[in-house]
């Protein structure tokens, strides 16, 4: 498998994937460009094979294409060879296996919500997906929407779709319960959050998670109830325009600015915040929003994001932060709804997700059956 680079919720899947096939990933950065983490850490959490090929062109996010793949492939000669989205890697596969030069079979990771699939961003990514499903033995999407949308769409077959979301193991999540409640006591203590209503936000304060928007959008309604905090944990270009927001509506009471944290001092917030929101106007997935559910904490998720087909009764809300009547509406629904912060108990928050691996068995099965076109 060929893939951009190791971001902590793939781990559990491709360690899950590892006890189906023997995997071996090749990553083309060694870092997250936008978000860098401890790999050293994630590392170590990894049961598979991992090897890089780090040299090529490339522009931040973007491999044009790394130098030694083919030989990579000649080397390890596996049955099955998956690139990522309809990337120059993914075309590399295709040509090359057009040619003759590999016989394996070959596929694809397409972490498109279905308001992607229906809107593409780019003629480019348009027509390099028309291009690509014409050759490409199997897909591995997101939800069981999407795989629809290449059946009825594309005419592809069911077996040839893994449904895969990016989900991670809940128990791995909650194991280190005694420290996850301590660092959250300590947020609790800092911060003053005892019997308020704590919103959260996690992720890069990007212009495609809409934050200044939302908060813009809210914020009369959280000045109106001084027990109304707003926890924002993340780092990100927008971080300035947040801040002129807070100034300007005078929310300095109400926000809460994290910084950007990871393991278990950023799960800690999930015990000691109300709820999460994703406001997102465009969103492959979403693993916050799993991973607020496997605290147990409710969600007011994006309509754009794909994470939001995990919204089911008793786990949130979904709305249009597109729609400012839409995004008031639910957001005051929901937080009418979410508990105010109390003692912090893990064990009070169960987890509302359950363990995939049983479907994620079931769905990566496809690829022992032939998938050829």
């Amino acid at each position: 498998m060929f893939h951009p680079s190791l971001a902590p919720y793939r781990i559990d899947q491709f360690n899950s994937l590892n006890e189906l096939f023997d995997l071996t990933v090749v990553f083309l950065f060694d870092n997250i460009w936008n978000n860098k983490m401890d790999q050293a850490k994630l590392l170590s959490q990894c049961n598979f094979r991992i090897l890089f090929l780090l040299e090529g062109p490339q522009r931040k996010d973007k491999v044009f294409f790394r130098f030694g793949m083919l030989r990579m492939i000649k080397k390890i000669q596996p049955d099955i060879i998956m690139g990522f989205e309809y990337s120059l890697t993914t075309q590399f596969l295709i040509l090359w296996k057009q040619l003759g030069i590999i016989r394996q079979k070959i596929g694809t990771t397409v972490d498109d919500s279905m308001d992607i699939c229906n809107n593409m961003p780019s003629k480019v990514r348009f027509l390099a997906r028309k291009w690509s499903i014409r050759f490409l033995d199997f897909l591995v999407v997101m939800s069981d929407e999407v795989s629809g949308f290449y059946q009825e769409n594309f005419k592809l077959k069911e077996c040839q779709l893994i449904v895969s979301p990016i989900l991670q193991n809940p128990e791995k999540l909650r194991a280190n319960g005694e420290e996850l409640e301590t660092i959250a006591q300590q947020y609790l203590q800092k911060y003053n959050l005892k019997n308020k209503k704590v919103l959260l936000f996690v992720g890069r304060l990007a212009p495609e998670k809409a934050l200044p928007s939302f908060l813009s959008t809210i914020s009369s309604d959280l000045l109106t109830d001084p027990d109304r905090i707003f926890a924002i944990v993340g780092e990100g270009p927008e971080f300035s325009l947040l801040q002129t927001i807070v100034e300007e509506k005078k929310l300095h009471d109400n926000i809460i600015f994290t910084g950007r944290l990871e393991g278990n001092s950023l799960y800690a917030w999930y015990l000691c915040g109300s709820g999460l929101v994703l406001p997102s106007i465009s969103e492959t997935f979403g693993a916050v929003v799993n991973e607020a559910l496997i605290f147990g904490m409710p969600v007011l998720c994006s309509c754009y994001a794909g994470a939001s087909s995990l919204i089911t009764s008793g786990k949130g809300l979904i709305f249009n932060p597109s729609d400012k009547h839409s995004t008031i509406e639910r957001t005051m629904l929901f937080l009418k709804t979410i508990k105010s912060v109390g003692e912090i108990r893990l064990a009070d928050k169960p987890s509302m997700m359950e363990n995939y691996q049983s479907q994620f068995n079931k769905e990566w099965a496809k690829l022992t059956n032939s998938t050829s076109k």
